[in-house]
Parts: structure tokens; sequence; C-alpha cells
């Protein structure tokens, strides 16, 4: 009998219940026990939707960020952390975002928060320095198994590999990270020894590093941990997601674990090697459900190939989706006025698991049990390969025909720069930030009326328009020298631009979380792309009519709404993306055609696109870039083009990035205190770049002394002449209270730097 697992679940809950109860919690108007119960009872419900598997997921809830979680798990806080007062919440909640909540007196700096592999999820980096100790810290998860088994479910606890939460991990003091794998091995042991107490026998630890390129240090580092971890009671299931084993498969079939899972939905052609290599006892765990896309399964297809599989396999073949469910929207059926004919070609996580149900009775019980089910699903694959919405000749052959035309500025940056500088007339270190300003409850009111037709299109503007008066007023009495509309009519960077073009749809509640309450509900990509109608330029010309100063206009860059978006998988990524910067290229023009003289093209997701094997990243840059420089490159040397990325290591692509030839890029350096810069004192980035100089996800307000010397920092590896000031992120999450005094402070920080520069 085919046994079916999941691996992990939405957290945020189908209303988005995590988040508002978070937000309440911080703004002290609920108490710890509130917050407790909330999580509980979406614990609950989560594991009820999942009974249909064999066995659930207990340990991949977490009030913030699993990486954190595990952290805590393993009683490993930052040094600056361990002596607060408080509880282990507040102490959770000061290593996330930098304050237990409003009334917390102990402010800290917020750890690192970087991109979980090639995902828009974000993780906590762990810190490492040679005083670090592990210290076992279980009680939390324990009690959450025991929740679930008093529920009578068979739970399957979720863990953080060893090898994986390392090479997730960064060295504050330069101590290699590998030095801390034998104490960390003891306490996985302890921990595991300690589930065994309670009953467990199934324990999944995901160790998705094995998909990447391993050195030499990083596969014996594997070898020595399993060695010891398979020294306990406990059967491991080594999970691996993103991408294929590729030359690790050897060395993860040897590792001894009980069983192994893979990603079929990007290694389908090594589950017959995986086979092959592992030991004729071990479990095969199959990840046959896309856990990151939204489109339905073609189950007729899969089963074709997966009942000779079930055949050789018989009860050592586990199905599952192929990662967590964490990257999708909780259900389908809450979506109420999506396009009937592009719904019936979706699965959100509920709707997954149900198609894992039917993979499994097919198997089981053979397809005759589910017929109508496989029929339904039949029908809905060949409505969307047949569909007329979906395939559109003439812009495949606008594609086309931009790949053959040159996609360079006009002039070199050097020659540009003169002409944006006259033009400009800046002072140094000028001042700006990265677009978005406070979405107050007035805002989103608005916008809700709007949408649900209680306010009419010329009052919705009025107060638009209010808003972004409100901006310009607030950026001018603060004394920023290039000023932004504020973003007042945007409710999401991805979304707002998706739902002006032909080729995207929207759910009213497919959110799906970033990062602790934070939740982002992306668009649906379902066929080719055209732009009908100018999407931003009307509001910023009426931004620029408010002001002498210089203002940006702001852009969703191609490859963002690419990787931000749930897309098509009838067609590459590449072909998609260009469609994308087709479009957005028609909106640069008709923004410099305006007189918009700074543009900016925000490329935040760039990185995140890597494919996780280095050998394969050229690939997916030559396109990425292309297509930057498709929609950027076509305005005269004095438009000023700028591009903003955040949250991600950006050391090893540096030659790329300068490739995209934007006048100015602004990247987050907050949190890792600028040493994202590092990687400059090895490559001359030849343009302009503004450094993140305070962390928007935290409340705390920077200091001027703080900004001048993160600056002073920047300024060792960047001409000052070449140094912008902003913060390292868009502002829309924060508080105007707390937004202006970081601003003041960081005009402050410039005037300081300028009178130091003479």
């Amino acid at each position: 009998m085919v046994t079916t697992h999941n691996l992990g679940f939405p957290r945020v809950g189908a209303q988005r219940q995590l988040k508002f109860a978070l937000e309440q919690y911080w703004r002290s108007e609920i108490e710890q026990d509130a917050l407790q119960t909330a999580g509980q009872q979406l614990r609950a419900e989560h594991w009820q939707t999942q009974a249909q598997c064999n066995w659930l997921p207990v340990g991949d809830f977490a009030f913030y960020d699993q990486v954190l979680d595990m952290s805590f798990l393993l009683g490993h806080l930052p040094d600056r952390i361990k002596n607060l007062p408080g509880s282990a919440l507040e102490q959770y909640f000061r290593v996330a975002r930098g304050r237990a909540n409003n009334q917390d007196d102990h402010p800290v700096f917020a750890g690192e928060m970087t991109k979980w592999f090639d995902t828009n999820y974000h993780y906590i980096v762990p810190e490492l320095t040679q005083e670090t100790q592990f210290k076992p810290n279980f009680d939390k998860l324990l009690e959450q198994v025991k929740e679930a088994k008093a529920l009578n479910h068979n739970v399957k606890p979720v863990l953080i590999g060893p090898v994986t939460y390392l090479w997730l991990s960064k060295s504050k003091d330069e101590t290699p990270v590998l030095d801390f794998l034998p104490e960390l091995i003891q306490v996985y042991q302890q921990l595991l020894i300690a589930l065994a107490d309670q009953g467990i026998e199934w324990v999944q630890i995901d160790e998705p590093i094995l998909v990447t390129e391993l050195a030499e240090e990083w596969q014996q580092a594997f070898r020595r941990a399993y060695a010891g971890l398979n020294n306990t009671p406990i059967r491991l299931l080594l999970t691996t997601y993103f991408g294929q084993l590729g030359s690790n498969l050897t060395l993860a079939s040897e590792l001894g674990t009980a069983g192994i899972h893979l990603d079929v939905i990007n290694a389908a052609d090594e589950v017959e090697a995986l086979i092959q290599a592992c030991p004729q006892e071990t479990v095969i765990s199959l990840g046959v459900i896309n856990g990151r896309n939204i489109w339905k399964t073609d189950l007729n297809l899969t089963l074709e190939w997966l009942e000779p599989i079930a055949e050789q396999l018989q009860d050592r073949l586990w199905l599952a989706p192929s990662c967590s469910l964490l990257h999708v929207p909780v259900d389908l059926a809450t979506e109420e006025k999506l396009d009937p004919e592009i719904k019936d070609w979706l699965a959100f996580a509920h709707q997954k698991l149900a198609e894992l149900d039917t993979l499994k009775t097919a198997l089981n019980q053979g397809r005759d049990a589910v017929a109508d089910a496989l029929k339904a699903n039949q029908q809905s694959i060949a409505s969307r390969n047949q569909s007329a919405r979906v395939h559109k000749p003439q812009v495949k052959q606008a594609v086309a025909d931009a790949l053959i035309r040159s996609s360079s500025r006009l002039s070199v940056y050097q020659k540009r720069s003169q002409h944006q500088a006259k033009k400009l007339a800046l002072p140094a270190f000028p001042t700006t930030t990265i677009g978005s300003f406070p979405q107050t409850t007035e805002i989103r009111r608005t916008r809700a009326q709007f949408k649900k037709g209680a306010l009419d299109h010329a009052a919705y503007q009025r107060i638009m328009k209010q808003e972004i008066k409100n901006s310009i007023d607030r950026q001018e009495a603060l004394g920023l020298d290039v000023l932004v509309h504020g973003e007042a009519e945007r409710n999401d960077m991805v979304e707002y631009f998706g739902e002006q073009l032909d080729g995207y749809a929207f759910s009213q509640n497919g959110w799906v979380q970033s990062y602790g309450s934070r939740c982002v509900k992306p668009p649906i990509l379902f066929g080719d792309i055209t732009r009908p109608k100018a999407m931003t330029v009307e509001w910023i010309s009426y931004a620029q009519s408010l002001t002498e100063k210089p203002m940006k206009g702001m852009l969703t860059g191609p490859v963002t709404m690419l990787n931000w978006s749930f897309v098509r998988d009838d067609q590459s990524r590449e072909a998609s993306c260009y469609q994308l910067a087709l479009a957005i290229r028609d909106e640069v023009l008709d923004l410099e055609q305006a007189g918009i003289g700074l543009i900016q093209i925000d490329e935040a997701a760039l990185r995140e696109g890597l494919p996780l094997r280095q050998s394969q990243w050229q690939g997916y840059l030559d396109w990425a870039i292309k297509s930057f420089q498709i929609c950027a490159n076509g305005v005269g040397d004095e438009t000023q083009i700028h591009t903003h990325m955040c949250y991600s290591e950006f050391n090893d692509i540096l030659p790329e990035i300068a490739k995209m030839d934007a006048d100015v890029i602004t990247i987050e350096t907050s949190r890792s205190d600028m040493e994202l810069l590092d990687a400059f004192d090895a490559f001359n980035y030849p343009n302009q770049i503004g450094p993140g100089v305070y962390d928007i996800h935290s409340p705390n307000v920077p200091e001027v002394s703080q900004i001048v010397k993160l600056m002073d920092k920047a300024a060792l590896r960047i001409p000052k002449e070449r140094l912008w000031i902003n913060p390292d992120c868009g502002l829309k999450t924060r508080q105007w209270n707390e937004v202006e005094p970081a601003l003041k402070n960081m005009v402050e920080a410039a005037k300081t730097l300028r009178a130091a520069a003479g």
C-alpha cells in the first residue's frame, strides 16, 4: 500500500489569522496567552485539513520563521539577546524584528534576513561566533507533538537538518561554521531521543542543500552527521527539495537514513537512479505534486509513470508534495470572484492534498475507484492547453523582434552621468527612499471600498491624490533630495502591475507568507502578456506637479514580476520574462515622454531566481539581465535609471548586476552592518549605489551617528561621489511615527557627511 504524507502546511491561515494575531500582539493589544491560543487553534485546523495523509508534519508552524524556530530549539540565541529580561517569546521577536512589542524597553538589532533558497520566503540567519554553544530547548516542539497526538493524528516532526542549518548560518568572527558540527550533532541526537520517548517513529529531516553543488568538506559533514544521527531509535526521512540531487545522489543514498524524499517536479529523471542506489529496505518518498506552483497536476499522466514504480516498490513508496506547501495559498474554495475558467486550472494547498489522495487511491485500489476525479482532471488540463486566452501569436512575434534589436543604452555610464548631474543638480550623498510610504488604515479602506464599488472613480482618485500630496509635503518638510509619490494607490508591487496587464489573473485570498506577518498575494501569470494602456504615468505626473524637486517613477521589473508570480508552466520562464520586459519598456518610455527624469525599475527578486547549482547560473542570468536591458535601455542619456534589490547576497553576481547598467542601484545592507559591500573590495562597481542605511523591517529608529558610521564603511569601498543614502527597502509596512524620525535622522546624517566631505 502506498503511503502519503505532507512536508509542511501554510501557517498563516486561510484568512491570514496568524498575521492579524501577530500584529495585535506587536501593538500590545493582546497578551502572549492570546497569541499562543491563536497559534494552537491554527495548528489544530491545519492538522485536520491534512488528516487524509498517513503522516502529518509537526514543527512546521512558526510565529515568524522556521529557521529562527530551529535556532531556539537548539538553544542558539545571539549574544545580544541572551541576558535581556522577558519570556522566550519576547526574546524570539527581538531576534526577528528588533523588539518584542510596542511596550518593549529593550530594542536590539534584529537578526539578518535573507531569502530561503530560490523562494520569496525570508529566514532569519543564525549567527555563530567562537563563543556559540548549543543547549537543548525542546519543550516547544514536544508540546506540539503532544497537541497533535491528543487529536489522534499520526505525527512526523519536521526538523531542519544539522548540515543545512550550518550552511544557512553566518560566522560573525570568521570561525568556520563546520567547527560547530560535533556539538550540534550531540544536540540533535538528544532531540531525536526525546522524540522517541514521546512515541515518535519517523522524523522528517530537511537537508535541501543536497540539491546544491557541495564542496568535499560539506560532503564529509553529511557523512559525519548522519553516522551519528542514525544511532538513535528514530527512523529518519532525509528530505530534499527545490532541485535535483545530481552529483549528490550517491552521497544521499549512502547516508543510511530509513527513507529519502526526492522532488520529482524538478528531478523526475533521477527516480530510477535513486531507487537503484538505495538499499532494498529504504523508503522512497516522491514529491509528485508541485508544492511551489498552483496549477493542477495532470493526474492521468502522473499515474502512467507512477504505476510501474508503485508495482516495483510496493510498501516502500511514499507520496507527497515536492516541498512544503508553505509556498502556495491555503484554499481555492474561498475564491468567489476568480474567473471560473482559470479557477478550474488551479490547485491551492487543500486541493493539492486532495490530488495526493486521488493518486494514493488510484495506486492502492485502481483507477476505477477515482474515475470521476480523473475524468474531471483530464478535462481541466485539456481546457487550459487549448485556451485562446493563453496563447497569442502576436506577442511571441513581438518578443522575437525585440531580441533582434540592440538593448544597450545610447552612451556609456561616464557620459550619461555627466548629463544627469547637470540636469538633476543633486548634492553630494543625495537622499531618497525606495518608493512606498506607510499604507495607512485610511488608504487600505479607500482601496477596499473602491474595489467593492462602494466608492466611485472620481472619489477614489481624489482621496489617493490627497494621500500623494501628503507624502510629498512630508518629504519636502524632511528635506529629502529625490522624492517618490508614496504608492498609495498600489496594493502590492507585483499585483498592482499585473492587474493592468492582459495575461494575469488574481485571487482574493491567495496569500502566501513572505516573513513574519508579511503576506503577499502573487498574481497568476496564465497567458501571453500585453499592456493595454499606461499604468503609472498619471499618478507620477501628478506627484511631479506638486514639487520642484525631482520625482522618481516607480516600476517593478520583469524578473521580479516573474519570480513573484505564480508562473505558467507550459512555456519557459525565459519566454514569459521577455514578454513582461516588453510591457514594462512601454511604461518606461511613456514616463520619460511625460517628463519624469528618474525611473526606478525594481528587481528585488533577481537573485532568488538563480538556479541552486552555480553551474546553471549563467543561463538564467543571460536572459534575466537581457530582460532588464530590454525594458530599461530605450531611454535617453539624461534619464536616470534606478533599480532596487533587497535581502539577498549579491557578491557572487556583481559582474552580472553591472551589466544591467542601471545608473543607480539601491541594496539592503543595514542588517549585515554593510558586510554585503565587502564584495566591492574585489569588484570595482562602475555606477552609483545606495546601500540601505536602516532596517525598515524593524520599528527601531536609527541614530544619526549609526547612519554616518554605516556610510563611512560604505565610502571605504565606493567613491563618495557615487554614494546615495536611503532606507534598505520600501516603507509601506511601517507607521508614520516611525518613518518620519528615521528619515529625519537620515537627512541629518547626509548633512553631516557633506560637511565632513567639504
